[in-house]
């Protein structure tokens, strides 16, 4: 697994591609702007803006380590004199690339990287005009509709009112007519149930008297 490796290989050995880092990285602050494969430039994109960070930071130990990557010393004073001035506000992202088409033999990829203009274009914050405060005014309505609507309220509210007060002595009444009901109705009279053979024998009784 790779883990821990990072960078591209290009297909060269570790000090192939460390010296041709070197002499590109020397071309492009020299020149400030090159053209590449796409993979080059933006491998070669992070040496350089080490550079111009080393440049930037101006002290002894910076320009040592700068001369053991950049071979010509005429490119090192150029880096920390002009451009760590040209690069002083700017942050970051001193180089941009651009892809400009295919190589006409194997059909690689091409770009151009080159360095930033130090100039850095602040955006106009666009300021917003305070909103008018506008008072709403109440939409307009009719005198008459108004009172109409009041005089539906109170009839329905008295209407009501009524209906309370007279759903108590309805239940009354119903009550009274309920308990004058169970008064006026009679008892049902008790009618002793005598079995049809008792009454044959009392005929009998009676015929046998009379002879």
């Amino acid at each position: 697994m790779r883990h821990g490796k990072s960078g591209r290989k290009l297909n060269r050995s570790s000090s192939h591609r460390l010296a041709m880092f070197r002499n590109m990285v020397t071309s492009l602050l020299d020149h400030e702007r090159i053209y590449t494969t796409h993979a080059k430039a933006k491998e070669l994109r992070r040496r350089a803006d080490w550079m111009i960070t080393l440049g930037k930071r101006g002290d002894l130990h910076a320009r040592r380590q700068a001369l053991q990557v950049i071979r010509d010393k005429s490119v090192v004073h150029k880096l920390f004199t002009d451009l760590a001035q040209r690069y002083q506000a700017r942050s970051g992202g001193y180089t941009r690339t651009v892809k400009v088409g295919f190589r006409v033999g194997d059909g690689a990829p091409l770009s151009l990287i080159e360095l930033m203009t130090g100039e850095t274009v602040k955006k106009k914050k666009r300021k917003r005009k305070p909103r008018k405060a506008v008072e709403a005014s109440p939409p307009a309505v009719d005198e008459a509709v108004v009172e109409e609507a009041v005089e539906k309220k109170k009839k329905k509210s008295k209407a009501a009112k009524k209906v309370e007060a007279e759903a108590p002595a309805a239940e009354e009444v119903v009550e009274e007519k309920a308990a004058a009901d169970e008064v006026s109705e009679p008892e049902p009279e008790k009618v002793a149930k005598t079995p049809e053979k008792k009454k044959d024998k009392t005929k009998k009784g009676e015929e046998g008297d009379e002879k």
